[in-house]
């Protein structure tokens, strides 16, 4: 059976990230994924992501719990259930973080930060904490749904990203210091660039991880950008991989389609699904979701404005022209044969399949589309017997068509 061995250390990093959350004498700031985590750690602050506890309590099944607690509140069941899960968590006082890591629940934050550059969802779930936390709390808010980012933006998106600082410097009591925020940009920098070369294994046949892995081993480019351990992680995980790659080990011996997933993990179901495409000799070797977290703009010599670019070019944050041009490269890199639509119930920014993109993704490049209804954390929207015919038939269809086409 395949394994990642790198998989011990990973462990390892987001051990230790959590257990750091227990020394009580670091300011802590909770900042959304996507969000200016390398302004907050040149400022010294250790850094929460809601959104990260929102996906564990996908992947340990425990959101269904909790989601309930939120719409007592007045939460609808259609919006992000990482929020629902993460203030039922809260409200419930239970969180998987006791049993792993002896943690009651996210350490309480001296500031608060947010991004809107995914949703809108997170400035409303991040200001249901400052409330009740009585915390300070500051964002950005992008343009959103952008073509191509212009210097219109830049200027705009840098602005508020300065804006931050006061904030930042009152909270942790230091002053900003530009060379710091630099050499935790340039950190972040290498990391990412890292990362995106593993995901980039995936290239090659028999590929080396595969998306189900990528979402597992993404922890430390979500949570420890910036730092050295993210580096040092993601080197170690290359090398692995490229020695994977040089002897021809993959995660499949033989790879009979290629699939690229569009959207969000289905964090309660990935082992399953994982098996499933492996069971159907289907390599799902690309993915939006763990793209995110490539920022090929990222440059310490303009720290503002490379930050303003690379977190409002995200895919989520792109208008429709633009995914699907980004789509394309991505298929042709990747030698995909069919692409997979999650269409997250409670995420509407990251399911790009309710504008007619399945259809026209086929006609344009020629390939196959299915459109599979599930979601992030809410198992009630997901039919598994459904969706495993609904899979199994559209690889079927694939293999066919790859014989038929020889």
């Amino acid at each position: 059976m395949y394994k990642i061995q790198s998989a011990k250390l990973l462990k390892e990093v987001m051990t230790s990230y959590f257990l750091g959350m227990k020394d009580t004498s670091k300011k802590m700031a909770w900042c959304t994924s996507v969000g200016p985590a390398e302004l907050l750690r040149s400022f010294g602050f250790e850094v929460h992501f809601p959104e990260n506890h929102g996906a564990l309590l996908g992947a340990t099944r425990t959101a269904g719990d909790f989601i309930p607690e939120s719409t007592k509140l007045g939460y609808n069941n259609d919006i992000c259930s990482y929020l629902t899960a993460d203030i039922g968590s809260y409200l419930k006082k239970q969180t998987p973080l006791q049993e792993h890591y002896g943690l009651k629940g996210a350490p309480k934050p001296d500031l608060i930060v947010y991004n809107t550059n995914q949703c809108r969802e997170v400035q409303d779930w991040m200001n249901y904490f400052a409330k009740e936390m009585n915390c300070p709390i500051a964002g950005i808010t992008p343009p959103r749904h952008v073509d191509e980012v212009t210097d219109t933006h830049i200027v705009d998106v840098s602005a508020q990203f300065k804006a931050l600082i006061p904030a930042c410097e009152k909270a942790s009591g230091k002053k900003f210091d530009i060379d710091r925020f630099r050499e935790v940009l340039k950190l972040s920098k290498e990391a990412t660039d890292l990362w995106k070369k593993v995901l980039w294994t995936a290239t090659n046949s028999p590929a080396p991880i595969s998306f189900f892995d990528a979402t597992i081993h993404m922890g430390p480019i979500v949570v420890l950008r910036g730092t050295q351990v993210a580096k040092d992680y993601y080197a170690a995980l290359l090398k692995e991989l490229e020695g994977n790659v040089s002897q021809k080990i993959g995660f499949l011996a033989e790879e009979n389609s290629r699939i690229y997933w569009d959207g969000m993990p289905i964090w309660g179901k990935l082992r399953p699904m994982s098996e499933l495409f492996i069971e159907n000799k289907a390599a799902v070797v690309a993915s939006t979701y763990c793209n995110s977290w490539v920022f090929d703009a990222f440059d310490e010599k303009n720290p503002f404005e490379s930050s303003a670019k690379a977190y409002t070019e995200i895919f989520i944050n792109r208008s429709e022209d633009a995914k699907e041009k980004i789509l394309a490269r991505l298929v042709k890199d990747f030698r995909i044969d069919g692409m997979i639509f999650h269409d997250a119930k409670t995420c509407a920014n990251n399911s790009n399949s309710r504008f007619g993109m399945p259809q026209r993704i086929s006609e344009k490049l020629g390939i196959p589309t299915l459109v599979i209804e599930a979601d992030l954390c809410d198992l009630r929207f997901y039919s598994e017997g459904q969706s495993t015919t609904k899979i199994e038939t559209f690889l079927e269809q694939i293999e066919s068509s790859k014989v038929l086409s020889h």
